[in-house]
């Protein structure tokens, strides 16, 4: 019956991430690209610079950084730890190629997508916050679309409580731990569905859950305060391991580039058949890829609404940055990882094994200590994209129940019992279920965003044509 279900959501998976919506999520990317005369290499640095210098006389309920690291937060996680192998070993090495590529597009999308969330954000006299796609589709396009906010809405909270936000980081971080504490399953507590559940994950379900509610019943205030301590030292870590990787194995990063070049257009002969064309390729690196960054999925907008500024421009250049530190940096960290250790052409590994026998094998470090720092950057990764969408999907529930604070408390309630329950999902469709709710979220903020392009443009040329006037 299981088996019956697993294939049922794969179906679906794959229709819904089809050509279109690659399509569509590629073009709204190069056409903000080009309308913007390649904004994300031109003022790169402006923005980085952005992220940590805060405005003084902003509106808002959190800091620039704090509304960034909480975006962040919900995008580096298991996308950039687990993602990346599932997407190597389904589509070979060149969907790490299509991820980049999605992701630099993407930087353009996300850009847009912070601009018009403080654009269009409202602010009430308790100095609440509620921006995001659904009040850009509304105020921007018009009370008319306001149903198309209303599908975003919905899906958005499905993603916080069925996909991104809670199973797959939970079933991640639970299987990294008895990876590591048991990893020949020998303290089971029960059997369930064919599967053992072994003590460490059992025990991990529960603090997991436990530290997630504690954290969340704080609001916006207290996941940016975690997530600006958390998010920043973890993805340090992260790429300094993934550094000594490349540096102490540099002979062999020209064959992996090459590979990763030539199985981009060419697909991955190990996986042969249909598994090994291009198309699979692009639709793993894409989909992983957007599942990573969220760009064009209409997350990270919720966040950026609440940041202290005034300046549309200036969030959206600071909400760009989320993409370029997610995928181009941290993902490609682990995708070369992987693909110098040949890691993933094993088909007896599994997700986050892949990844984590490629560090064993690339780090010049015990492979204890190589499996320890793994699973801490992981379980740390992990709970802060849990709290990240913790707090997207109550924004998702409060303006489909006009801030109906009961139902938000139970959206809530539910966040917290689907963490509880998110380590005894199977890997195959936690991840299939979070594919299919990402697309479905998807559409209609790239919809939005395409109709919306014209003010993305004019507010860019009028925000630079202002600096370039102050500074004479």
């Amino acid at each position: 019956m299981l088996e019956q279900i697993d294939q049922i959501i794969k179906v679906i998976d794959g229709a819904v991430w089809g050509l279109p919506l690659i399509i569509l999520i590629l073009f709204t990317g190069f056409l903000l690209t080009t309308r913007l005369g390649l904004l994300q290499i031109r003022h790169l640095g402006k923005a980085l610079k952005f992220m940590f210098k805060n405005e003084e006389d902003g509106q808002g309920e959190v800091t620039s950084f704090g509304a960034l690291c909480t975006a962040l937060s919900a995008t580096i996680g298991t996308g950039n730890i687990t993602g990346v192998a599932t997407a190597l070993a389904a589509g070979g090495p060149g969907a790490l190629f299509w991820m980049v590529i999605a992701a630099f597009f993407g930087m353009a999308t996300k850009y847009a997508e912070g601009l018009l969330a403080i654009k269009y954000r409202t602010i009430d006299k308790d100095g609440h916050v509620l921006g995001g796609p659904f009040y850009y589709i509304e105020n921007g396009m018009g009370k008319n679309w306001r149903w198309l906010a209303k599908i975003f809405a919905f899906f958005g909270a499905g993603v916080g409580l069925f996909g991104i936000g809670t199973f797959t980081q939970v079933n991640s971080i639970s299987s990294a731990v008895k990876n590591f504490f048991d990893p020949e399953s020998s303290n089971v507590v029960f059997s369930a569905f064919g599967h053992d559940y072994t003590m460490a994950t059992v025990v991990t379900g529960l603090i997991l859950t436990l530290c997630v509610g504690l954290v969340v019943i704080g609001g916006i205030k207290r996941i940016a305060k975690v997530s600006e301590i958390v998010v920043p030292f973890m993805a340090v870590l992260y790429v300094a391991l993934g550094a000594i990787i490349i540096i102490t194995n540099i002979t062999a990063v020209p064959a992996a580039l090459v590979s990763i070049i030539k199985s981009a257009f060419t697909g991955s002969a190990l996986a042969g058949g249909a598994m090994g064309t291009m198309v699979v390729a692009m639709q793993k690196g894409i989909a992983r890829g957007i599942f990573s960054n969220e760009s064009g999925l209409g997350s990270a907008p919720i966040a950026a609404a609440a940041a202290k500024t005034k300046e549309p421009v200036r969030q959206g250049l600071v909400s760009m940055t989320g993409t370029f530190i997610d995928t181009i940096v941290i993902c490609t960290m682990t995708g070369l990882s992987i693909v110098i250790a040949g890691t993933w052409m094993n088909p007896e590994l599994e997700g986050v094994e892949i990844t984590v026998a490629a560090f064993q094998k690339g780090l010049p470090f015990p492979p204890i200590v190589a499996s320890f720092s793994l699973m801490l950057c992981l379980v740390f990764f992990a709970f802060t994209t849990i709290l990240g969408w913790n707090y997207y999907g109550e924004r998702c529930i409060e303006y489909l129940f006009n801030r109906n604070k009961s139902v938000v408390k139970g959206y809530r309630w539910l966040y917290i019992l689907a963490v509880f329950i998110g380590p005894y999902m199977t890997v195959a469709a936690v991840w299939n279920i979070a594919d299919i709710f990402n697309a479905l979220m998807a559409f209609p903020n790239l919809i939005a965003i395409l109709a919306l392009s014209g003010v993305v443009v004019r507010e860019t040329k009028d925000y630079f044509a202002r600096q370039k006037k102050q500074s004479k």
